[in-house]
């Protein structure tokens, strides 16, 4: 029996450096959005908030915010 989506999503849990996964994981969320006018503060906490996601924001950085933005533009573009 296959799991269902949200548990492959979550299991194990997405991290900071989990870039191409929490692109497409905001993709899906807010495919409404151009994420090329998304600012940090909102980034941070759009991601934060996604399903499967568990990580520290003590361990997040201008640097992992501005690559994963890239990553998004690029999984839209």
């Amino acid at each position: 029996m296959a799991l269902p989506l949200q548990k492959k999503l979550r299991d194990p849990p997405m991290k900071w450096n989990d870039t191409y996964d929490i692109a497409a994981a905001l993709a899906h969320k807010h495919s409404d959005v151009d994420p090329r006018y998304v600012r940090f503060t909102d980034l941070l906490a759009w991601i934060t908030a996604l399903d499967g996601f568990a990580d520290s924001t003590d361990r997040c950085n201008e640097k992992i915010l501005e690559a994963i933005q890239m990553a998004w533009i690029d999984e839209v573009s």
